[in-house]
């Protein structure tokens, strides 16, 4: 369907990738990895012709209805949600205006009988295909979608306008979905969303009949939809066929396979050549030293790309403070609207929170999770209720607004200088290098930082000021895939307390021992994992 034939592309002078071949099957569920830069987007845009490879050809039939979703949702106004959706798609559009005119053609009295034949053969054609792109209830799949991406009936009449930034996110996903095509690529589909909408676009995917070629951070969401994955890095294009575990275990496999390789070649050729330094000024040697060398000349050296490199850092402990981290009684937070009327965040919270555990808080966008967080953090303050923190507890809060307070101006390197001042310059290099800020990445200036990077540089300032409980609002939100193993591993390895939210599962999965649910206004406790906390739900 998809096919990618021999494609080579150069960027700045240099290869992203070179001779790339693979293909996409009708029904595929493709995953794309590769660290940031290798290519990826580049390869999206060539596939939806934005972009043309060097050399090579990517070709795929004529007929093929492809979709495309990126971050980039482009303008959305005078159309509620419903309309954008229904009328996003040109083609369909299309297709209901040339319908409407050939019944207008036909019930002209003095149509001709062989004009009559031909009006309806062509509309025979494009009824077919309009029923193929489910054009016939358009409509009611587009609700369905909308609802099923967290956008409630009562605002499918919205005006665009009135959405958020991550709304209109999920307006765009859904004028994707709904037009039925052969290939849907998704560029970070899951970003903005909350847990129930990731697990209702998961089951979405898995039951849609069509080919996907996505590229994710959340490993879970790998996991459960795509069965292929497509791996670019150190310029070349590998193909794996499981999902995003097996080609874990599968690549460091037929890495250990390529160094063996490697090494036995290596032993090869240095007996070939001792043998040529030791014969090459003897006469009666000549000619078996000509024929290694030619020999030598021949072989295709089998070349190891760079190993990832691991850099294991030695985080301070922090202090022990007292047992009883954090004290909750009869907790009550609400709002008042604009219209006068109370909104109850969440009431009646009682909970002592005790050293050493790692508790997760979640439920749907919007159910008081960050305002927990927040009263916690002293951030603001409950409607009624206290929250007391324990003796020496100190605090280590993270927020989206957190990356907000970064000075623009100044480097990686200095922005951590100024909040570890008194750490000694090889502390900082090694800190930033565990949070991968390597070489000159940590003469970068703020300002020229992606969201992933500010939050990795956030993290490793709370890592190290001896917080003893950290309070992590989304800490996984712009984060790829190897930044939040990294995060995890030193949050496992973190001998304080840590209270959280993530719509990332491997992380929720790996990482929690207690759950606190939010949701609609009340607060409940599950004693347990997150697999507990799903087992009970």
């Amino acid at each position: 369907m998809l096919n990618v034939a021999n494609i080579t592309k150069n960027q700045g002078g240099e290869p992203l990738f070179i001779k790339a071949n693979f293909q996409i099957n009708p029904g595929e569920k493709v995953g794309l990895v590769g660290p940031n830069g290798a290519g990826k987007s580049t390869l999206f845009r060539m596939i939806i012709g934005e972009d043309r490879p060097d050399e090579g050809q990517i070709s795929m039939p004529e007929r093929l209805r492809l979709a495309y979703f990126s971050q980039n949702v482009g303008e959305m106004q005078g159309r509620t949600a419903l309309e954008e959706v229904v009328e996003g798609d040109a083609s369909i559009s299309e297709m209901k205006v040339k319908l409407r005119a050939f019944e207008e053609q036909l019930c002209d009295p003095e149509l001709d009988p062989d004009e009559m034949n031909t009006i309806l053969n062509r509309m025979g054609e494009v009824q077919t295909l309009f029923e193929k792109v489910g054009g016939y209830d358009l409509e009611t799949r587009a609700e369905e979608i909308l609802t099923g991406l967290g956008i409630h009936p009562e605002d499918h009449h919205k005006n665009v306008e009135d959405f958020s930034g991550g709304w209109k996110m999920r307006i765009a996903l859904a004028k994707v979905l709904v037009i039925n095509p052969d290939l849907i690529i998704m560029d970070e589909p899951t970003n903005y969303l909350d847990m129930e909408t990731i697990l209702w676009l998961e089951d979405w995917l898995q039951n849609f009949k069509g080919a996907v070629f996505m590229t994710t951070h959340d490993r879970g969401f790998m996991n459960n939809v795509v069965k292929k994955i497509v791996d670019i890095s150190n310029k070349r294009v590998t193909t794996y066929s499981g999902d995003y575990d097996f080609y874990i275990k599968e690549r460091n496999i037929r890495f250990d396979q390529l160094k063996s390789e490697h090494k036995r070649q290596q032993d090869m050729l240095q007996k070939e050549e001792d043998f040529i330094a030791k014969f090459k000024a003897r006469a009666s040697h000549a000619a078996q030293v000509q024929s290694r060398i030619k020999k030598l000349e021949k072989i295709e050296r089998v070349v190891l790309p760079p190993e990832e490199e691991s850099i294991s850092f030695d985080f301070p402990v922090p202090p022990r403070g007292s047992d009883d981290v954090v004290v909750i009684k009869d907790l009550a937070k609400s709002w008042i609207s604009s219209e006068g009327v109370e909104n109850k965040i969440f009431e009646g919270l009682t909970k002592t929170i005790n050293r050493l555990q790692k508790i997760a808080v979640v439920g749907v966008n919007g159910a008081g999770k960050s305002t927990l967080l927040k009263c916690i953090c002293n951030e603001t303050q409950p409607t009624s209720g206290e929250i007391k923190l324990g003796p020496s507890i100190n605090v280590g809060y993270f927020s989206q607004f957190s990356l907000e307070v970064l000075k623009p101006n100044s480097t990686v390197l200095e922005e951590i200088q100024s909040s570890l001042s008194q750490a000694s310059d090889g502390y900082l290099r090694n800190l930033l290098a565990a949070f991968l800020f390597r070489g000159d990445d940590v003469h970068k200036k703020i300002k020229y930082l992606s969201g992933g990077e500010k939050s990795r540089l956030v993290l490793a300032v709370i890592f190290s000021k001896g917080n003893n409980l950290l309070v992590l609002d989304e800490p996984t939100n712009h984060l790829d895939i190897a930044s939040r193993e990294i995060l995890m591993t030193a949050l496992k390895a973190y001998e304080g307390t840590v209270i959280f939210v993530s719509h990332d599962r491997h992380f929720l999965h790996e990482l929690t021992d207690q759950v606190l649910e939010v949701d609609k206004g009340g607060v409940t406790l599950f004693p347990g994992n997150y697999q507990y906390y799903l087992d009970k739900k």
